[in-house]
């Protein structure tokens, strides 16, 4: 078969299909009937001359031809969906940035890294939050160009990422500082029995202060465990607790002095990282980003 014998069309409704796993789903989606999907998967399989779908109960499961036929739809149309984005920014004479970021990230680490952008008025950002690995997805279909993380992910042959290092910094405790200044604390061995808040279980920095407290037979008073950031920096600021985090989180009510540092830790250290996929064109404004990454966000 030729290349011009391949009906796009019907590989973008097999591609629906098998990214939804559901042939409901999918015709909801595009806005068609349950049968019209069946007929242009089935050209298409006459036309490849392999079944791409086999069923198994009630569900469809791709056959091995399937899963090629996904692989490769996947690069066709995620190139179509990255095209679209780059050329809706040139089409408004703007370049346009598409920034997800993990949901344990600090936002003003966010605003800091990105502050750049956002004093170029050539620049249309769109910022997402989520998971890692659901905005790994998005980036892997060319939805997002970048995506922000405090922890590395490999790199598989059917899965390439490039995750480039930014900076770290060192975790500290803060607390009120009409209770805590200008008193000091060692990490953790003085955190036995005080109450403190500390990052969510996902964090990647919260195995990290567990180990510590562990290996020094510490048990401080756990009173919240909260994975945004935006919401552990209003527990720090309004529950009078100790809270374990790093000062980029609560930058500005330090220099209001409404919280102090009462103690730092260079054994806990929290990395930032920029996950990006091979490129087929240069985003020159995310290239500037990271040309711009040090050590100390």
């Amino acid at each position: 078969m030729e290349l011009g014998q391949l009906n796009f069309h019907h590989l973008y409704y097999f591609w629906r299909v098998a990214k939804l796993e559901h042939l409901t789903r999918a015709a909801e989606e595009l806005h068609t009937s349950q049968s019209a999907v069946s007929t242009q998967i089935r050209l298409l399989e006459e036309r490849l001359g392999e079944p791409l779908f086999a069923r198994v109960g009630r569900r469809l499961t791709l056959t091995d031809a399937g899963r090629l036929v996904l692989a490769y739809a996947d690069g066709i149309f995620g190139l179509g969906q990255e095209m679209l984005g780059r050329l809706q920014g040139r089409s408004a004479g703007v370049a346009r940035l598409r920034v997800g970021s993990v949901a344990t990230m600090s936002r003003n680490y966010q605003e800091n890294w990105l502050r750049p952008v956002l004093a170029n008025p050539s620049v249309m950002l769109t910022l997402e939050s989520g998971l890692l690995e659901n905005l790994l997805q998005r980036l892997l279909h060319h939805q997002l160009d970048v995506v922000l993380a405090n922890e590395t992910v490999p790199s598989e042959p059917d899965r390439l990422l490039h995750c480039r290092f930014l900076g770290s910094q060192a975790i500290s405790l803060v607390g009120p500082a009409d209770r805590w200044a200008p008193q000091s604390l060692r990490i953790p061995q003085d955190l036995d029995g005080l109450d403190i808040a500390l990052p969510g279980p996902r964090h990647a920095l919260r195995g990290q202060f567990d180990a510590l407290c562990t290996a020094a037979a510490v048990s401080p008073k756990l009173r919240a465990e909260v994975d945004d950031m935006a919401m552990l920096r209003l527990i720090a600021r309004d529950s009078g607790w100790l809270t374990v985090l790093p000062e980029v989180v609560v930058q500005d009510e330090l220099r209001a002095r409404q919280l102090v540092v009462v103690g730092h830790s260079d054994a806990l250290q929290e990395r930032f990282y920029a996950i990006t996929t091979p490129q087929k064109h240069r985003i020159d404004v995310l290239e500037d980003l990271l040309a711009r990454a040090t050590t100390t966000p």
